[in-house]
């Protein structure tokens, strides 16, 4: 994975974060819990791309804004 700013102006927008899930999962027989990090990592690039981009903006690399907001949320109160 690259810098977030780097990670945010790929083409398309927070792939490389979305493909090191891709690769943790299979490394890790798809348990989810093993690549949380990568998981996180994924929202934090997207969370900075529709800053800047809007809540209209798209990329396939990215859940719809709603549902990113909703998981940050939900990471936030696990955390606590």
């Amino acid at each position: 994975m690259g810098k977030l700013g780097d990670d945010v102006k790929f083409d398309p927008p927070c792939q490389p974060r979305a493909c090191a899930i891709q690769d943790c999962l299979q490394r890790s027989n798809y348990n989810q819990d093993k690549c949380q990090k990568q998981i996180n990592a994924l929202y934090e690039c997207c969370d900075l791309f529709y800053k800047r981009n809007g809540d209209d903006a798209q990329t396939v690399s990215c859940p719809k804004v709603s549902l990113l907001r909703l998981k940050m949320k939900q990471l936030a109160e696990d955390g606590k």
